[in-house]
């Protein structure tokens, strides 16, 4: 019976975005197929087909004779991709050690000797086979697959380039005499070949290796949860993994652990650092009838909690989707070489088989030799090098000036776009704020000394539990670093959670809390307390009030400050006119102060990750380009769906593997430097693609000889050799001019 079938199935083996439309392009082709539309940024394809007309296996089969390869059994088929990565890397690092021992001697033999002997000559194809048939070898292959399908890629390119220039000095290290006799040259070019494939891999593994960095974000987040949860079902307890958990489960949450599942509190009190998911710097405390979210942290008390859905359709697994889905969409940097490769090798073939019979049916005698020479001469004057090298050059001198200046990039595409970014989206907490709050309002009432108030505060708050007593207490032992609790007895304390604690310290009975707890305990607060209490809310500080029955002793603000640099940063992108907008989880109090302490016009606060990554999909809708400046795990899908990623480096390590862009300080400044570099690094790409280009157009007709009519001009294989190499020569130094940028 026929039936439509809708499945997505890894790819191994691409190397390129080209490689992906010729997958796409093959299964297309296939009987029965649909729809073929492949994700090169994940590796997989979706397949929509006819399962009457064609199957997996044919699918598998047509992929695999243009040299790639599809998974068509899904069990544990994580495993299997991370499995075939860490085999494919391990193999790819071989190759390039061995191809860099190789090339290295090859090149210094080529580079320092005028005159090359019959033994040098020998020497360098010695060393040049393993690079040719062990470390370059999958070029080849690849490239022979493509040509029995009428298609072509970089790996067309490589292998054309690189195996005109081998061959062209096999004969001449074998056989010299089949030239030397036509009063011919006999130079040899295996430097040409063995530095190329070295370039190529240099590239493809540093390629490589951000994508398991990119992926590391999402193992990140399901680690998040525990392996094994301990739920309660119709009155018995029973081991399942989150992803299995049903609506209606309960499950005991105790200090320490992660919540496993999206649900209510349905008994127990406790603090919860849930700023994995709205960004709070705050431990919060929930009571029953609370909601908790997965993957947020337990800080104190037991806590039973009933599932509120289904463990796979938490707001922490649509984060992880969300995450790979925006990661996977990504367009690599090379992309654009890739496509024109496509194009540009038929070319060179076309032309390179033109000459060969241009001048073997009408050039002069010996035709044969002519032909060869000529046609040999265009394809070497061609090779990739100058095109291969327009990009990694660039971005490998580019990204070592943005190390030194402590910026970090994992993702070249990033750096694709972030030189025509028009919005910048910057998290509060952690990114504009220092990312936890310290005491920057206290006031002492009272006829005692600021000491003896400040031993009251201390002795009650270094026995809370709550999330601000240890940095309240720290601040308290720097400004009094003499400071001990008072030498009268503590009795009677109590800590109400949530609201604040008591002890009887001397005769009195002395409270910290809110200022709800204070009302309660019936601590007199006069108009000027009131006051003062308004202007500090209205400053968005979180309140500590410490007093007795009979009066007010101390009022304490704190919150989470402004970095240092970050106003001067907004205004540097306004200058840019780079749009900011703060996005975060915190309240609109808070992000509405901190906002304006910063110079930031728009906010939209109280976001949760989810709404974070929208909120960057509808501008991008509107045709922006979007960075994302972030620390938080509740930033990891909005760094992964902006443009430009631009994590820091103090941050998590989620938000970290999430972002293109690292910067390892705290200062938003060098944010504005990884713009400046941006630019820089793509103004030097642009340029060497023109030069390398250019240096085709000029090159290649003269190769063919199209003066020979005219002067009687022939382009040797040896001058094709060199102006080839001069014009890899000014790609490299043309790309280390970014040495000196200023950034």
């Amino acid at each position: 019976m026929a039936e439509n079938i809708n499945i997505s199935l890894p790819v191994t083996g691409m190397s390129c975005a080209s490689c992906a439309i010729s997958v796409e392009s093959m299964l297309k082709t296939l009987p029965g197929v649909k729809q073929a539309s492949v994700n090169y940024g994940d590796r997989s394809v979706h397949v929509e087909f006819d399962n009457s007309a064609t199957s997996l296996g044919s699918l598998r089969k047509a992929v695999k004779d243009i040299g790639y390869d599809l998974i068509i059994d899904l069990d544990d088929v994580q495993e299997k991709l991370e499995a075939i990565d860490r085999k494919q890397m391990k193999s790819m690092l071989y190759k390039l050690l061995v191809a860099i021992v190789c090339s290295l001697p090859v090149l210094t033999v080529s580079m320092l000797n005028h005159h090359i002997t019959a033994s040098d000559r020998w020497l360098m194809l010695i060393l040049s086979l393993p690079v040719i048939f062990y470390s370059g070898s999958q070029f080849y292959i690849t490239a022979w697959k493509q040509a029995t399908h009428r298609s072509a890629n970089m790996d067309t390119l490589v292998a054309t380039g690189t195996g005109a220039a081998f061959l062209f000095s096999l004969v001449n290290t074998i056989a010299p005499q089949l030239l030397a006799q036509q009063g011919q040259p006999t130079h040899v070019y295996f430097e040409s070949a063995v530095v190329i494939i070295t370039f190529i891999l240099t590239g493809r593994v540093l390629e490589e290796k951000a994508r398991h960095r990119a992926s590391a974000a999402i193992k990140k987040l399901a680690g998040l949860q525990p392996k094994t949860i301990t739920v309660s079902r119709g009155g018995e307890k029973i081991s399942i993994s989150p992803a299995m958990v049903q609506p209606g489960d309960q499950i005991e949450v105790k200090p320490g652990d992660r919540i496993p599942a999206d649900g209510q509190v349905i008994d127990g009190e406790s603090y919860v650092d849930q700023s994995s998911i709205t960004g709070e710097p705050v431990p919060v405390f929930k009571i029953p009838e609370d909601r908790v979210f997965a993957g947020t942290l337990n800080k104190q008390g037991n806590l039973m909690i009933e599932s509120t859905g289904p463990g796979s359709d938490s707001l922490l697994s649509h984060i992880i989707g969300l995450v790979q889905e925006a990661q996977s969409g990504k367009p690599p940097i090379q992309k654009l070489v890739d496509h024109i490769a496509a194009i540009f090798v038929p070319v060179v073939l076309v032309i390179g088989l033109l000459t060969f019979i241009i001048w073997f049916f009408a050039g002069p005698e010996p035709t044969l030799n002519y032909a060869l020479v000529a046609a040999l001469s265009v394809l070497i004057i061609a090779c990739p090098c100058a095109l291969g090298l327009a990009t990694p050059t660039a971005l490998i001198v580019g990204l070592g000036r943005g190390a030194s200046h402590g910026i970090l990039v994992k993702d070249v595409s990033s750096l694709q776009l972030a030189h025509k970014t028009d919005t910048v989206i910057m998290d509060k907490t952690g990114t504009i704020t220092m990312g936890k709050p310290l005491v920057s309002d206290i006031i002492w009432f009272g006829k005692r000394s600021p000491r003896y108030l400040a031993s009251i505060v201390y002795t009650l708050e270094n026995r809370s539990q709550h999330p601000l007593a240890e940095s309240l207490c720290k601040y308290l032992q720097a400004e009094f670093p003499d400071i001990i609790n008072t030498e009268t007895a503590v009795t009677g304390f109590n800590e109400k959670r949530g609201a604040g604690v008591q002890a009887v310290i001397g005769d009195k009975t002395n409270f910290a809390g809110n200022l709800a707890y204070m009302l309660e305990m019936n601590v007199p607060i006069n108009r000027k307390a009131k006051d003062l209490i308004s202007d500090l809310k209205n400053k968005a500080r979180t309140l500590i009030l410490v007093g007795n029955t009979q009066e007010l002793l101390a009022l304490i603000g704190m919150s989470d400050t402004l970095k240092p640099g970050a106003a001067e940063a907004v205004i540097e992108f306004n200058k840019m006119g780079i749009e900011v907008i703060m996005l975060t989880g915190d309240h609109p109090e808070a992000a509405n102060f901190i906002a304006g302490q910063a110079g930031i016009k728009r906010v939209i606060a109280s976001a949760l990750p989810d709404e974070k990554g929208d909120f960057i999909k509808k501008l991008q809708a509107e045709n922006r380009i979007v960075a994302m400046i972030g620390d938080g795990i509740n930033d990891s899908y909005a760094l992964a769906q902006a443009d430009v990623g631009i994590a820091m480096a103090k941050g998590s390590d989620i938000a970290l593997d999430s972002a293109g862009i690292t910067l390892m300080g705290s200062d938003l400044k060098q944010a504005i430097a990884a713009f400046h570099l941006s630019k820089a690094i793509i103004r030097k790409i642009r340029q060497n693609l023109f030069w390398a280009f250019l240096y085709n157009i000029i090159a290649i007709p003269l190769a063919a000889g199209v003066l020979f009519p005219i002067n009687g001009m022939l382009l040797s294989p040896m001058i094709a050799g060199a102006a080839m190499a001069m014009s890899s020569v000014s790609v490299v130094a043309n790309s280390l001019r970014l040495r000196s940028v200023k950034i």
